[in-house]
């Protein structure tokens, strides 16, 4: 991360993560700024790779997708690293993928339409080169997904690693 972050920044990262959608006059007045204070903040947090992107949540099972599940993978070696990681992004199904410790070297969020659309899925990805287990686990009801950061908790961490400027700080920087 380059650069350095105030409250200000902070309250505006937490406020998109609540709305990604807020509009800029309002997210000025719950930032105490005016809404070209707050667009430049904007683009410096995008610029330096805090705010990746901005993005939309679709609601999948109104669009069919009815089975939404964990797929832990184990493979073999990292020799088979590239081609899994290949096949990973082929795969329309796999909505994340991560790399991990513990059981299997990796954890797939899927979605698919229904258990004979997964059941093929899994198939597909027992025979990737290097595969040698997958363990399966059915969402039943997703209990809490959020983008927001609380900005308390980030604050406590960037103080930890001093890149978070206090209004006094910043003036004696000028």
């Amino acid at each position: 991360m380059s650069g350095h972050l105030d409250l200000i920044d902070l309250k505006i990262i937490e406020s998109l993560g609540e709305n990604g959608r807020v509009r800029l006059s309002e997210l000025a007045e719950v930032v105490g700024l005016s809404i070209p204070s707050v667009s430049e903040r904007m683009d410096k947090l995008q610029k330096n790779g805090i705010i990746k992107h901005f993005t939309t949540e679709v609601d999948e099972r109104q669009l069919g997708f009815d089975i939404q599940a964990f797929v832990r993978v184990g493979v073999d070696s990292s020799k088979h690293y590239k081609s899994f990681l290949e096949h990973v992004m082929k795969e329309d199904e796999i909505m994340e993928c991560f790399s991990v410790t513990g059981e299997g070297s990796h954890i797939m969020r899927v979605m698919t339409h229904n258990t004979a659309s997964l059941e093929k899925f899994l198939s597909r990805i027992q025979s990737w080169p290097g595969v040698m287990s997958t363990n399966t686990s059915f969402v039943l009801s997703q209990l809490k997904k959020t983008r927001k950061i609380a900005s308390d908790v980030v604050r406590a961490n960037l103080q930890d690693r001093q890149v978070l400027l206090t209004y006094d700080e910043k003036k004696s920087r000028r």
